[in-house]
């Protein structure tokens, strides 16, 4: 066990369960092929970072699936919105003993290890670390101690997530990443090749 963990929010990959902004420009099963896309990059992102890994499901936990087992230590999101989600997974893990604890989605093409690292290695000397986005959420958190008031009252979905976050804070000692692009609708994927393989040709 490391002082420090990442916790990875993701959805069990269904049928018309997945991306489903996105599907509506392209199709329930292309949106499908993406969204298990983007959980191999993160896959391939997070299995060799130096400290622990938690994979959240959002239905039911997998085992041997693309998230090694001797890798990745698994859990099932609580039920509720996404903030009460974040706050529960947030506290099981400070309640195991780490000192800095960070969440992230599964579905960021932009992201890079080099984010997560600086992240969490911000976490040494801020109190909190967010990533935005640039649809205005954002696509890190890290703490040091649980902030109940980050995970409460909030949009979530919207643009307003990040800027309600940061009023939040109050006088915190905040880092922050680079803004980086989540993938939701056709035009954060259209003008990247990686995803052209999942793109209609009649949209081509």
């Amino acid at each position: 066990m490391t002082d420090a963990a990442l916790i990875i929010f993701t959805r069990n990959p269904e049928l018309g369960k997945c991306k489903t902004r996105l599907a509506a420009t392209i199709g329930d099963a292309n949106a499908l092929e993406v969204y298990k896309f983007l959980l191999d990059h993160t896959v391939a992102i997070t299995e060799e970072l130096a400290f622990d890994r938690y994979v959240f499901y959002s239905e039911q936990l997998h085992r041997d699936d693309r998230w090694n087992d001797t890798i990745f230590k698994k859990e099932v999101q609580v039920s509720g919105d996404l903030g009460q989600k974040m706050q529960a997974a947030f506290e099981l893990l400070f309640s195991k003993g780490y000192s800095r604890v960070a969440v992230i989605g599964s579905d960021l093409f932009d992201l890079r290890s080099e984010d997560l690292i600086s992240g969490l290695e911000m976490l040494q000397d801020h109190e909190v670390v967010l990533g935005p986005a640039q649809d205005g959420g954002y696509y890190f958190l890290g703490l040091t101690k649980m902030l109940p008031q980050l995970f409460k009252n909030k949009k979530w979905g919207t643009d307003t997530v990040y800027s309600d976050t940061l009023s939040d804070l109050g006088e915190k000692k905040l880092g922050k990443l680079p803004v980086r692009n989540d993938i939701d609708y056709f035009e954060d994927i259209k003008d990247k090749p990686e995803f052209k393989p999942f793109i209609p040709k009649h949209l081509l």
